[in-house]
């Protein structure tokens, strides 16, 4: 019975572990996303479903993202920004490695 529930604990981290997928991203200048204005830095850069989680440390922040695909692998990873208010505001990530973009939701 015991090992019953320890593989099926298993497999619902692992299913939990494979529905996020993580990334590494550097911001040069201070960036406002999700409302969230963060600090230039490394963050960890989660992407779930049309969601996208950006960490360091304890500070956190969240935004809707649409997710496209690009013809080819994008060979770094690079911050499109819009600066109307005198701030970054992050409109696109392209994740180096991928042909992922993440176009930022404007709520």
């Amino acid at each position: 019975m015991i090992n019953k529930i320890l593989l099926v604990c298993t497999v619902l981290v692992l299913a939990g572990l494979a529905s996020a997928k993580s990334y590494s991203i550097t911001l040069f200048e201070p960036s406002v996303i999700g409302g969230t204005e963060l600090k230039p830095g490394d963050y960890t850069l989660e992407l779930k479903e049309e969601k996208v989680v950006i960490k360091r440390g304890k500070q956190a922040c969240e935004a809707a993202v649409k997710v496209e695909t690009a013809d080819s692998k994008y060979s770094s990873t690079s911050v499109r920004y819009s600066n109307g208010d005198g701030k970054y505001h992050i409109q696109e990530i392209h994740l180096g490695g991928t042909t992922m973009k993440l176009v930022v939701n404007a709520n």
